[in-house]
């Protein structure tokens, strides 16, 4: 029996590593996400991210083949950022490692600081790198990774202080980050998302296509996140040694409010209690109605959605989150599974449903799908609770599935699917109150007309 950590999987509950910091890339103005590897990897991604997000994804790729990936692929890669700039004019190009440059031990730090010094004379570009090999990583890791890249390498001085909040949101979809800076707007303080994929991965559409999207976060406010109030970052597992507000806490004293991706009414909040200790204004009564608003919901709901047995997979913080929600709503959820390992998930889990539940989910960590649905057998779910790469499965089980988080492929609109806030939570809560209905619907021998 072999004693390698690395095993084959059937179907992976994650995404490659590089993936993550292509999409994080993007979430910053004028940026170009550069993939330091073979072609195919670029190709795939791309078709990825697209059929999630429905709008075109420029991914740059220095193009790797046999004799680089022999001796090295330096050349291809100062030629490629050559490229980026000629005919994209990239404020910043973000350059992520692939399997390939991993493996054969490229120095993408060296051959970046030989780049800068042998073309110092041509107006260069910001470049970010990050080391994203993905058979030691997801997709999140990458996200993660490039999130705290960009602040550590962009970041470089204290400025003064000025009335802005950092937010760093963790995965969520464009319609969630505009509801954020919707918040923070009505809390009378400007916010500095990052990254800020809200205008970028969901844009109108347009006579001639840009090269560069409109979007995304200004390079100038990310300079200036040393001098905000204060950061909130989203999301309860411990991706990272040391994360974006983390960073940015230590070296310019920048206090940085943890909390969950705040979706379900105690950990929104947590948001907002966090969003009231940095500004030190009050919760506008906007909120405060959304908030009695959703909490009528679930008194309304209570009796479609009490006792249900559900299965929550997918990206760990979304999985954190989900379990949360549905702890309070009066969903049992009995397995939370991510393809993740996470140096703090089972404690996490344990953390948001306190007080809610006599003991957590099971966990699982490393899984994938065969492992999720082997153990499902058994455990006999209403329903499943993430993306839509669970959705062979779910209808081989003959149960709904509540469509959360990425990637969505078999539904239309993922990019504008709301989760956070309590706007977000009335509408996910009303969704998955009608799969339920929809389904006692369709069991029922006369279909019932009123329920």
């Amino acid at each position: 029996m072999s004693d390698s950590p690395y095993v084959s999987t059937t179907n992976a509950c994650k995404l490659c590593t590089p993936l993550g910091a292509a999409l994080a890339f993007r979430g910053v103005e004028g940026a170009i996400p550069f993939l330091h590897g073979s072609q195919g990897c670029a190709t795939y991604m791309r078709r990825y991210i697209i059929s999630h997000f429905r709008e075109p994804m420029d991914i740059a790729s220095s193009a790797l083949g046999e004799k680089q990936a022999v001796f090295g692929g330096g050349p291809n890669l100062k030629k490629g950022i050559l490229n980026v700039m000629s005919k994209y004019g990239a404020k910043v190009v973000g350059v992520a490692t692939t399997c390939l440059t991993e493996t054969i031990g490229d120095d993408v730090p060296r051959l970046l600081a030989e780049f800068r010094k042998e073309f110092g004379d041509l107006p260069l570009p910001e470049i970010v790198n990050v080391s994203t090999p993905s058979y030691s990583g997801t997709h999140m890791e990458g996200w993660h990774a490039a999130t705290a890249a960009l602040a550590s390498q962009l970041v470089r001085e204290k400025v003064a202080a000025h009335r802005r909040v950092n937010l760093i949101p963790g995965f969520v979809s464009p319609a969630d980050l505009r509801y954020f800076k919707e918040i923070l707007a009505d809390y009378g303080v400007a916010a500095t998302v990052l990254p800020d994929i809200s205008e970028s991965m969901d844009r109108p559409a347009l006579l001639d296509y840009e090269k560069l999207p409109a979007g995304g976060t200004p390079l100038a406010d990310i300079r200036a996140m040393s001098g905000a109030l204060g950061s909130i970052e989203c999301g309860r597992a411990a991706h990272m040694a040391e994360s974006a507000g983390d960073n940015l806490e230590r070296r310019f004293g920048v206090k940085n409010h943890r909390v969950g991706i705040p979706v379900g009414i105690r950990e929104t909040d947590a948001f907002f209690d966090a969003l009231e200790a940095l500004t030190g204004a009050p919760m506008p009564e906007k909120y405060a109605s959304e908030r009695g608003k959703l909490v009528d919901a679930y008194v309304d709901g209570h009796k479609y959605v009490a006792g249900k047995r559900a299965i929550v997979y997918g990206e760990e913080d979304m999985v954190i989150t989900m379990v949360a929600f549905l702890a309070e709503i009066g969903v049992k959820p009995i397995l939370a599974a991510t393809g993740a390992k996470c140096r703090n998930f089972k404690q996490a889990l344990a953390d948001v449903v306190e007080g809610i539940l006599p003991e957590p989910p099971e966990a699982r960590e490393g899984v994938d799908f065969h492992d999720i649905a082997e153990q499902a057998a058994d455990l006999a779910p209403d329903l499943l609770v993430g993306h839509s790469k669970g959705y062979r499965y779910a209808k081989d089980m003959g149960v709904p599935l509540v469509r959360v988080g990425f990637p969505i492929h078999d539904r239309f609109g993922g990019q504008r699917m709301l989760h956070v806030g309590y706007r977000g939570t009335q509408e996910l809560f009303d969704r998955l109150v009608n799969t339920i209905l929809e389904r006692k619907q369709e069991d029922s021998a006369v279909g019932y007309g009123y329920l």
